[in-house]
């Protein structure tokens, strides 16, 4: 029997987390909340580095993921139309349509996700909205990732999958910002302060990030605010180095979430360093908090804020 309550959900909204281990987190939660026995084709939307390989490691552990190699594999280059001898075999299948678009016609795809449907399989395919205009049916539910995640279960009034990656895709920039200038904070706080890593966890807030200290630091606010603003105005570049770790200007620095940021700290855009400590009771912390849109008042209610003046997904 068909889950009627779902039928009135319109969409639910997380924050991305930015590490990989957060994220596969967060994307066990999402199916354990969301995904329904019944649901064959499941719709992964949004930018390249936005953590969809991730958050659907998360979502469906085990599965191998078509665009997963570090070297191009020619098996899975044509998967589309090598593998139906493995569908008797696998309940789940991983499509990347960027990536097979590189390597076979549109109406190969469409076939081959048509023949596993029918087959009784699920999907699970990133770039969705690329496939929607060729396939000609909606999936039983979206998944975009930018800044926030979005899961939605489309109607007959949608959304429909190019609504919800305008979305995403908009917000990444913000998410990938916020990334950049928390990493910029915490090498100020290493080296102006002697702040050590064991002695902060991070957490999330809209366009920002949270440091959170479970005991208060001494630290000058007013200073760290101008070292930080220093530190992005000397426009250093920003890499990946390898999973745990960046590149920060000729620095190599650790970072659970090393493929998500923007490229220069030029590129860090309205930095601002809320200028006081806010304690948190419900994790007995005290937490440092920066925002890349300048809008530091109203902190204890900036979600609501920020859900009125968000675009829908009509």
């Amino acid at each position: 029997m068909r889950n009627f309550i779902q039928e009135y959900m319109v969409s639910s909204q997380y924050f991305a987390p930015r590490g990989k281990e957060r994220l596969m987190f967060l994307g066990e939660q999402i199916s354990h909340r969301h995904l329904n026995y019944s649901d064959k084709l499941i719709a992964v939307i949004g930018d390249a580095g936005a953590g969809k390989s991730s958050l659907i490691k998360g979502m469906f552990p085990g599965l191998q993921l078509s665009n997963d190699d570090d070297i191009v594999n020619p098996r899975k280059m044509l998967q589309v139309r090598n593998s139906m001898m493995e569908v008797d075999e696998a309940t789940t299948f991983h499509l990347d349509i960027r990536f097979q678009m590189a390597f076979t016609q549109m109406y190969e795809i469409v076939d081959y996700v048509n023949s596993l449907l029918e087959r009784n399989r699920r999907v699970v395919i990133e770039h969705f909205n690329l496939l929607y205009p060729a396939l000609g049916r909606n999936a039983d539910i979206i998944v975009g990732i930018g800044e926030e995640i979005i899961v939605t279960r489309p109607s007959l009034f949608g959304p429909q999958p190019e609504s919800v990656y305008k979305i995403v895709h908009e917000s990444l920039k913000y998410r990938k910002m916020a990334h950049s200038a928390e990493e910029v904070t915490t090498e100020v706080l290493h080296e102006a302060f002697d702040i050590k890593e064991g002695e902060y966890f991070f957490s999330d807030i809209r366009n920002g990030f949270v440091i959170k200290f479970h005991q208060k630091p001494d630290i000058d606010l007013e200073k760290l605010a101008v070292l930080i603003d220093e530190k992005i105005a000397q426009n250093l570049p920003i890499s990946y180095y390898d999973e745990d770790h960046i590149m920060l200007g000729d620095k190599v620095v650790s970072c659970d979430g090393s493929r998500f940021h923007v490229k220069n700290t030029s590129e860090i855009e309205n930095f601002s360093l809320v200028k006081r400590f806010v304690y948190d009771s419900a994790t007995n912390t005290h937490c440092l908090i920066g925002v890349v849109d300048n809008y530091t008042e109203d902190l204890e209610n900036r979600n609501t804020r920020y859900f009125l003046t968000r675009k829908s997904l009509e």
